[in-house]
């Protein structure tokens, strides 16, 4: 970021027919940063229509600065509310890809993406399992899922996977992996020097001692203690049905999960509405809603935003502090 201009922050408007489109047409500007909407301004004017907004949708100009402005892209088919059409999911990617350039390029500072539809996308023939695989994939990275809520940060080593398939992705390298982009983005990005990470077991009760399952014994437990050969200060594997209790993470920086319905549904249910998804493991800045596209709700003035701006105050506060770290 140049200290001459500030933090700027781009917001991708996701699903065109969901409540992406809504969430951005009623946003308000910020004093400490320029929100960039990357989407169809026809698109966002007819929802601020529905909405009874009499927003004005003002060209993004890298040159200026304003409060919000809008980088257009078109979309490929009519768009209505509520209304899927996979003709649009080349506009879809189109947005997320704009603004990993930006970020890339320093065009700016963070990135915050409204929800996408991953059903629509694969019905257009383009494979796609979530917003977090194709950023990477867009960077040649090796990404890490986390929901935070309030101080409560869960990551996940393993994400999009069907039930069945998950014991045989939890391998030694992918929960090394896990805690060291984990422990190192903890520090690079929330400046804690040395975080202390909760591992949850795979079983039950943790295996309880291999009646219930070895992965820990086998997998989880020889990985942990590597992991503190490199300085990272991991504790478990721990029952995940009282890990997530106020003894626990009383001490706690961040919780990793061995799966996405292990960890997630106690952080939403702790903070929904107000969680965000960041993703660590990446050169950029990047947070997200906690939340789908909410088809039901598009166009209907019923969405709720908290988690969007909750996106945004992060991201802001995460470039800033990525910006003190690095002029330190």
């Amino acid at each position: 970021m140049s200290n001459s201009r500030a933090v700027r922050i781009a917001i991708t408007a996701g699903e065109p027919a969901g409540i992406g489109p809504d969430l951005c047409a009623a946003l308000k500007g910020r004093t400490n940063a320029e929100l960039v909407i990357i989407a169809d301004p026809k698109v966002l004017q007819a929802r601020a229509t529905a909405l009874g907004l009499t927003t004005e949708f003002q060209p993004f100009d890298a040159n200026t600065s304003a409060p919000i402005s809008v980088l257009p892209l078109d979309t490929n088919a009519a768009v209505v509310a509520g209304e899927l059409n996979s003709a649009n999911s080349g506009y879809v990617l189109e947005s997320i890809s704009t603004a990993v350039s930006g970020c890339h390029d320093g065009l700016f500072d963070a990135m915050v993406t409204a929800p996408v539809h991953k059903g629509v996308i694969n019905d257009a023939g383009i494979p796609f399992s979530g917003h977090t695989e194709y950023i990477a994939e867009q960077l040649n990275a090796t990404p890490l899922m986390v929901l935070a809520a309030d101080s409560l940060r869960v990551a996940l080593v393993t994400t999009h996977l069907p039930l069945k398939d998950v014991a045989a992705a939890i391998t030694h390298e992918a929960i090394v992996d896990s805690l060291s982009i984990l422990n190192n983005d903890l520090k690079s990005k929330y400046q804690i020097e040395s975080p202390h990470i909760l591992v949850c077991g795979l079983n039950p009760h943790a295996g309880e001692s291999g009646h219930l399952g070895h992965e820990e014994i086998d997998t989880i437990i020889p990985a942990i203690e590597y992991a503190k050969t490199l300085g990272i200060n991991a504790t478990g594997p721990l029952p995940a049905d009282t890990l997530f209790t106020p003894r626990h993470l009383q001490n706690a920086d961040a919780v990793l999960a061995m799966y996405h319905d292990q960890g997630l549904p106690v952080l939403k249910y702790a903070g929904f509405g107000k969680a965000v998804n960041i993703t660590f493991g990446l050169p950029i800045i990047r947070t997200s809603v906690d939340h789908g596209t909410a088809l039901d709700l598009a166009g209907s003035g019923q969405a709720e935003d908290g988690s969007l701006h909750a996106a945004i105050d992060l991201s802001i506060s995460l470039a800033r502090s990525s910006t003190i770290s690095n002029a330190a």
